[in-house]
């Protein structure tokens, strides 16, 4: 594989900006979430028992154990740890030497805090998937504050390739699990039928992707089949160009999914990924920029490597027409296509590839280690090779721990291929599972909301006769309002809103909670469901009573003269899903008690300098939706970048200039003076040997301009 300079740069950036919107993300709900007056307070995750603060530690990593040491409750130090997480990612984007090691396990430890006392509203595949990111970054990322720059490493692509591994895992899982799941939507192809309506949160696109007809559905099937499946081994070609295709193929996918489906930062985050995939060469060639000498593949002839390559684009191309059986139907002016293969069949195949698939890791990754072992071989000065030994030794080692535990979580994909793992492996993964180094992926398991998406609707009333219903923000509810865009904020409530409607409201303890502070009208919890209060139909009062209905929602179609319907949703009743409960009601009293939510005990509230100063912090963000807060902080610090960037490239053509003018005097200042005789000749056309001179004089300075150039651009990348 090339240079991976570029592509390493890109992809900490990329996760310094990933933090940076997941903290402000979290940021902004963790009153209503985790508050006091919450819906699950987050001091009762943390039982202070006495126990030394080692031994707390261990039995929960979080930094909120430090809380009592600064005088916070639980509720302030996971503000304060947000806000240092924000700052730090923020600080990351915008200076080259803040993307280091140090700042990314600051980073990881910080979230990683918030993850213990998330409860169900962190314990999503993405908060999992961006935990194992970035403990990767701790060993992608450069020790600035040791070496004090951004020179290249040796070892570099032995702990980049780590990230491609994790991209293999999470897309190569995905697609398996659709299959394992038997779920007859993916089996018949007609998933992306319900998809669109039934996601968590859709998108305005969602409701044009929907009207798309059945053939052009079940194609797209196949495709996230042949993406998620058949491309991710390309991942470890020895051909760039077959990495390059996979890259472009897994980048289409994930662009379509942001399109059609608010799914925060996950979409963004596998796209940072994929970057894993790409080389110096390549982002050069983005960048309209010369790339300098170019490296071969692997394999020297050429030819051979095309036809090599062109091999493997028909052999998957043929592989799909015969796996799902496609068709023309020119008649209908369709493509039709369905699953020729049967559950025992896949089930086999994939007993079969499982620990191939782990070997193939295998391989590649000992491909990356020698290689990087030469190239620290080859360093002049025995000193230089000994310290380029130990670095290659520990990072090494670091990526063969890591890929040896995350084996164990891939094999979850086949079962019997999980005892075949040496046990020693498995019982350090069981040892490490607390601090989420390494995870198991399968997204989208089963379609759901086949016979019509459920969705629970609260309502309140005063009197218990007339009701009115409360309308969030971004979940469906009114019919009339359109879908919200809103990536990469993650409403975590409207979230486990939707999982709540998919059974009933016991599986759902939280759900009490809900209804319990809306009768005692918290403004931190009625700010998740409405940023602008005003918009709340009980903000003056709150209501009596409450209770929570459960209907079936669909996408409006278009009308058969083509025009558009006036309302984006239909929706049918279908069930009580909570019975009207009003303050000290038997039955929401005796769910609060089952699931340890009806201590009302005040809390007492801390007058500590840095207390003050985070409520300070939230009482200027208060009322204001985290799409626009986080979108904000994004754009200000991309044009801080951009402008930075451009300043920089003017000081580079200044100084380039001024050596060229340099340059240019001494060598006038250095030519000897000509005699007349030279000066008769030159005149009677005997000017050979001084054309001669002059040409080569010249090339030394076109070759010079060139060098200059080519430094230039490097500093423009850099910045």
């Amino acid at each position: 594989m090339g240079g991976i300079i570029l592509p390493r740069r890109m992809f900490l950036w990329c996760m310094a900006v990933i933090y940076l919107a997941a903290f402000v993300s979290l940021y902004v709900q963790i009153p209503g979430l985790y508050g006091n007056e919450g819906l699950l307070p987050a001091r009762w995750q943390l039982r202070y028992s006495g126990k030394p603060l080692w031994d707390q530690l261990l039995s929960s990593p979080s930094l909120l154990w430090l809380g009592p040491w600064l005088g916070l409750d639980t509720h302030t130090s996971m503000e304060l740890l947000c806000l240092l997480g924000a700052l730090l990612s923020l600080g990351a984007v915008l200076v080259d030497a803040l993307r280091d090691s140090v700042v990314f396990f600051c980073l990881w430890s910080l979230y990683l805090s918030l993850y213990q006392v998330g409860q169900v509203f962190l314990y999503f595949q993405w908060d999992n998937l961006l935990l194992e990111t970035g403990f990767l970054c701790i060993l992608v990322a450069p020790l600035t504050a040791v070496r004090g720059s951004w020179g290249v490493r040796e070892h570099d692509p032995v702990t980049f390739w780590l990230v491609r591994w994790l991209l293999f895992r999470l897309m190569f899982a995905s697609g398996v699990v659709k299959l394992t799941s038997r779920c007859p939507t993916w089996w018949g192809l007609t998933a992306l039928t319900y998809h669109y309506e039934t996601q968590c949160i859709p998108t305005p696109l969602a409701w044009f992707a929907h009207q798309l007809p059945v053939w052009w559905q079940k194609l797209s099937v196949v495709g996230a089949f042949v993406i998620e499946i058949m491309v991710p081994p390309l991942f470890f070609s020895p051909f760039r160009r077959l990495r390059l295709g996979a890259f472009y193929m897994q980048v289409l996918l994930q662009v379509f999914i942001i399109l059609t489906g608010n799914y925060n930062f996950f979409n963004l985050l596998t796209l940072a990924l994929c970057l894993s995939l790409l080389d110096d060469q390549h982002v050069n060639y983005w960048l309209k920029k010369p790339a300098g000498p170019r490296k071969k593949d692997v394999f020297p002839w050429s030819s051979m490597a095309y036809l090599l390559e062109l091999n493997v684009w028909v052999l998957l191309f043929l592989g799909t027409l015969m796996l799902f059986d496609l068709k023309l139907d020119f008649p209908k002016k369709a493509v039709l296509s369905k699953i020729a293969f049967t559950y025992h069949e896949f089930n086999q195949f994939l007993k079969q590839v499982t620990i191939p698939c782990v070997w193939m890791g295998v391989l590649s990754l000992t491909w990356e280690m020698v290689t990087s072992m030469f190239r620290y071989a080859c360093f002049p000065g025995f000193l230089k090779r000994l310290c380029g030994t130990v670095q290659w030794t520990l990072f090494a080692a670091a990526a063969a721990a890591m890929f040896a535990l995350s084996v164990v979580p891939f094999t979850y994909i086949e079962y019997d291929s999980t005892a075949r793992i040496w046990p020693g492996v498995r019982q350090a993964h069981a040892a490490v599972d607390r601090y989420q180094l390494v995870n198991s992926y399968g997204l989208f398991r089963r379609m759901t909301g086949v016979g019509g998406r459920p969705e629970v609707v609260i309502e309140g009333s005063y009197d218990g006769v007339t009701w009115t219903e409360i309308e969030f923000m971004y979940k469906p509810g009114n019919m009339s309002a359109p879908p919200p865009i809103l990536t990469p904020h993650q409403a975590r409530l409207d979230w486990q809103m939707w999982f709540a409607a998919l059974g009933p409201h016991t599986q759902a303890p939280w759900f009490s909670s809900l209804l319990h502070r809306l009768l005692q009208g918290k403004r931190d919890v009625i700010e998740l469901i409405q940023a602008d209060v005003s918009q709340y139909p009980f903000l003056q009062q709150p209501p009596a009573y409450v209770r929570a209905h459960r209907y079936k929602y669909w996408f409006t179609e278009v009308k058969l003269d083509g025009s558009f319907p006036q309302r984006w949703w239909r929706r049918v009743y279908d069930e009580e899903f909570y019975p009207a409960v009003h303050l000290g009601s038997s039955y929401l009293e005796s769910f609060l008690t089952q699931a340890g939510l009806n201590s009302n005990a005040p809390r007492r509230v801390s007058n500590a300098a840095v207390a003050r100063a985070v409520r300070w912090v939230r009482s200027q963000v208060r009322g204001v939706p985290a799409p626009t807060l986080i979108w904000t902080i994004l754009a200000c610090s991309a044009t801080i970048c951009l402008l930075r960037a451009s300043q920089k490239t003017k000081t580079n053509a200044r100084e380039a200039a001024s050596a060229r003018a340099k340059n240019e005097s001494e060598s006038v200042t250095a030519q000897p003076e000509v005699s007349n005789e030279q000066m008769e000749e030159e005149e009677n056309g005997d000017l050979s040997d001084g054309l001669d001179d002059d040409v080569e004089t010249y090339g030394d300075d076109e070759e010079e301009e060139e060098e200059e150039e080519e430094e230039e651009n490097g500093n423009v990348i850099d910045g």
